[in-house]
């Protein structure tokens, strides 16, 4: 048992990187219970416009997916570690980003309807969602920040190169992630600018400066 371990480790020395999550889940779930007395509110004029639409819990729940899937795929090809460890990079300088903001600058939104327009199996689940969810720690968007790394990794792995397909139906899945945000009323328009911003300024750092070009 312990040569096996010792032959994983050997062999994907990259899973220390795995100490991140437990951390941010240990952050992330003191943030949601603290007790705050004044939270700054998002809310925009667009977000009237915008409908409740329970469709879009499919999508919503498919990030849990969508983000382990990808970083479990991108983290056993050895052969292509350079795009794991920029994806990965990406990921949590973002998410930390957004923990100190949600520390330092509490925020919350007042969107979700009082009650459900309709009552089915996709607003049952959204009730669901609601009640082990609070809406407090919302801008930036982590579901929107994270599906755009998450894109990017597939976009810049090797093995997808060729695989326009696969880009294809990541980037649609991306899309419906970001707008199952508002249309579930999870996050404000702001909050989703917010994160595309923060994406874009990481993005930028991790994958488009001399050195990361360099060592890719």
């Amino acid at each position: 048992m312990k040569s096996k371990i010792y032959e994983f480790l050997r062999k994907y020395k990259h899973s220390i990187l795995i100490l991140y999550f437990p951390l941010y889940m240990a952050w992330f779930e003191w943030l949601e219970h603290r007790k705050v007395s004044d939270y700054f509110v998002m809310e925009s004029p667009l977000d009237s416009y915008i409908p409740f639409c329970e469709l879009f819990v499919i999508p919503y729940l498919l990030w849990f997916i969508y983000v382990v899937a990808v970083l479990v795929f991108l983290f056993t090809q050895t052969n292509d570690l350079g795009n794991f460890y920029r994806c990965t990079a990406v990921l949590m300088l973002g998410m930390t980003t957004c923990l100190m903001i949600y520390t330092l600058w509490p925020n919350m939104q007042p969107l979700r309807p009082e009650t459900l327009p309709r009552n089915n199996v996709l607003t049952r689940i959204v009730a669901g969602l609601y009640k082990g969810d609070t809406p407090t720690n919302v801008c930036p968007s982590i579901h929107v920040y994270n599906s755009l790394a998450i894109h990017a990794g597939i976009c810049k792995s090797k093995y997808f190169k060729e695989k326009r397909g696969i880009k294809c139906a990541s980037l649609i899945l991306c899309i419906l992630i970001c707008m199952s945000t508002v249309m579930l009323k999870q996050h404000s328009v702001i909050d989703v600018i917010c994160a595309i911003l923060l994406f874009g300024f990481y993005y930028t750092m991790i994958y488009k400066t001399p050195l990361s070009k360099k060592n890719s």
